[in-house]
């Protein structure tokens, strides 16, 4: 199921264009607008879930899927020295789309604590 007024599932709809990263039946990988990082990908399920804490057991393989993806890419992507994945979960944390996202950053050294 998707949400009309979702960016993100207007993105999977094609009806905003998207420089893709990956795509399969249930994720759609592309790069941020507003990268924080030389490689900074989104990584989406094409299912609009609003946030990490919305995720039920019945899609935890998906959750899963996301990261596994996020590793192939980082592979991809030459991220061998170090890459890093961000999980915003509501508005307190930093999160301004309400479509779970995983943020695959890298090319760069970060450092700790993030923010």
């Amino acid at each position: 199921m998707q949400d009309p007024n979702c960016l993100f599932c207007k993105i999977v709809k094609g009806e905003i264009p998207s420089n893709k990263v990956f795509e399969n039946k249930d994720i759609l990988a592309f790069s941020d607008v507003n990268p924080q990082a030389p490689v900074h990908i989104l990584i989406i399920p094409k299912e609009h879930i609003p946030t990490i804490a919305d995720i039920s057991e019945a899609q935890a393989g998906l959750a899963g899927q996301l990261v596994l993806t996020a590793k192939q890419i980082a592979a991809e992507q030459g991220l061998e020295s170090g890459f890093r994945l961000v999980f915003n979960c509501q508005k307190d944390a930093g999160q301004e789309v309400f479509h779970v996202h995983l943020h695959l950053l890298g090319g760069r050294k970060f450092s700790w604590p993030p923010g």
